[in-house]
Protein backbone atom coordinates (compact mmCIF):
# COMPACT_ATOMS: atom_id res chain seq x y z
CA UNK A 1 0.00 0.00 0.00
CA UNK A 2 -0.25 3.45 -1.36
CA UNK A 3 -2.44 6.53 0.38
CA UNK A 4 -5.05 8.04 -1.74
CA UNK A 5 -4.72 11.81 -2.14
CA UNK A 6 -7.54 12.24 0.38
CA UNK A 7 -6.07 9.85 2.74
CA UNK A 8 -2.69 11.88 2.74
CA UNK A 9 -4.40 14.99 3.34
CA UNK A 10 -6.28 13.87 6.20
CA UNK A 11 -2.98 12.69 7.53
CA UNK A 12 -1.46 16.16 6.81
CA UNK A 13 -4.28 17.87 9.14
CA UNK A 14 -3.63 15.66 11.37
CA UNK A 15 -0.11 16.03 11.47
CA UNK A 16 -0.26 19.89 11.35
CA UNK A 17 -2.41 20.09 13.83
CA UNK A 18 -1.58 17.34 16.62
CA UNK A 19 2.04 17.46 15.51
CA UNK A 20 4.87 18.66 17.64
CA UNK A 21 6.97 20.65 14.39
CA UNK A 22 7.33 24.31 15.13
CA UNK A 23 6.75 25.48 11.51
CA UNK A 24 3.91 23.43 10.13
CA UNK A 25 4.12 25.39 6.80
CA UNK A 26 7.90 24.45 6.40
CA UNK A 27 7.22 21.01 6.98
CA UNK A 28 3.79 20.66 4.28
CA UNK A 29 6.13 22.66 1.46
CA UNK A 30 8.71 19.95 2.10
CA UNK A 31 6.41 16.84 2.54
CA UNK A 32 5.00 18.69 -1.49
CA UNK A 33 8.43 18.00 -2.59
CA UNK A 34 9.39 14.54 -1.70
CA UNK A 35 5.96 13.49 -2.70
CA UNK A 36 5.37 15.32 -5.96
CA UNK A 37 2.49 13.13 -6.64
CA UNK A 38 0.44 14.46 -4.10
CA UNK A 39 2.08 18.30 -4.21
CA UNK A 40 -0.92 20.17 -5.79
CA UNK A 41 -2.84 19.08 -2.78
CA UNK A 42 0.11 19.49 -0.33
CA UNK A 43 0.99 22.83 -1.41
CA UNK A 44 -3.10 24.14 -1.00
CA UNK A 45 -2.77 23.08 2.72
CA UNK A 46 0.54 25.56 2.82
CA UNK A 47 -0.87 28.16 1.61
CA UNK A 48 -4.00 27.70 3.73
CA UNK A 49 -1.00 27.46 7.13
CA UNK A 50 0.09 30.98 5.74
CA UNK A 51 -3.28 32.64 5.40
CA UNK A 52 -3.80 31.49 8.69
CA UNK A 53 -0.27 32.95 10.16
CA UNK A 54 -1.23 35.73 8.00
CA UNK A 55 -4.17 36.86 9.63
CA UNK A 56 -3.19 35.90 13.01
CA UNK A 57 -0.30 38.59 12.43
CA UNK A 58 -2.70 40.70 11.82
CA UNK A 59 -5.39 40.14 14.62
CA UNK A 60 -1.93 40.24 17.01
CA UNK A 61 -1.31 44.02 15.67
CA UNK A 62 -4.59 45.01 15.72
CA UNK A 63 -5.27 43.94 19.53
CA UNK A 64 -1.43 45.44 20.23
CA UNK A 65 -2.79 48.52 18.86
CA UNK A 66 -5.79 48.82 20.65
CA UNK A 67 -3.90 48.21 24.04
CA UNK A 68 -1.55 50.92 23.00
CA UNK A 69 -4.63 53.57 22.39
CA UNK A 70 -6.00 52.57 25.51
CA UNK A 71 -2.69 52.78 27.55
CA UNK A 72 -1.82 56.35 25.90
CA UNK A 73 -5.69 57.32 26.45
CA UNK A 74 -5.25 56.45 30.39
CA UNK A 75 -2.02 58.51 30.26
CA UNK A 76 -3.61 61.33 28.65
CA UNK A 77 -6.51 61.33 31.47
CA UNK A 78 -4.19 61.37 34.34
CA UNK A 79 -2.41 64.26 33.10
CA UNK A 80 -5.25 65.94 32.48
CA UNK A 81 -6.53 65.42 36.32
CA UNK A 82 -2.96 66.09 37.65
CA UNK A 83 -3.29 69.82 35.52
CA UNK A 84 -7.46 70.85 36.96
CA UNK A 85 -5.35 69.69 40.72
CA UNK A 86 -2.18 71.45 39.84
CA UNK A 87 -4.62 74.57 38.61
CA UNK A 88 -6.63 74.30 41.99
CA UNK A 89 -3.90 74.92 43.88
CA UNK A 90 -2.83 70.97 44.95
CA UNK A 91 0.42 70.97 46.15
CA UNK A 92 2.43 68.74 43.60
CA UNK A 93 3.59 65.91 46.28
CA UNK A 94 -0.42 65.49 46.69
CA UNK A 95 -0.95 65.65 43.08
CA UNK A 96 1.97 62.83 42.49
CA UNK A 97 0.56 60.41 45.50
CA UNK A 98 -3.20 60.94 44.00
CA UNK A 99 -2.29 59.95 40.17
CA UNK A 100 0.60 58.41 40.56
CA UNK A 101 2.52 60.90 38.12
CA UNK A 102 6.14 61.63 38.81
CA UNK A 103 7.78 64.58 38.77
CA UNK A 104 9.32 64.16 35.40
CA UNK A 105 5.95 63.66 34.68
CA UNK A 106 4.55 67.01 36.37
CA UNK A 107 7.27 68.60 34.65
CA UNK A 108 5.53 68.06 31.33
CA UNK A 109 2.33 69.29 32.37
CA UNK A 110 1.43 72.85 31.42
CA UNK A 111 -0.51 74.76 33.98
Amino acid sequence: GYLSSSQVISLVHYIVQAGETSDAEAFVRELAQRVPQHGDALMTIAQQLEQKGIEKGIQLGEQRGIEKGRSEGEREATLKIARTMLQNGIDRNTVMKMTGLTEDDLAQIRH
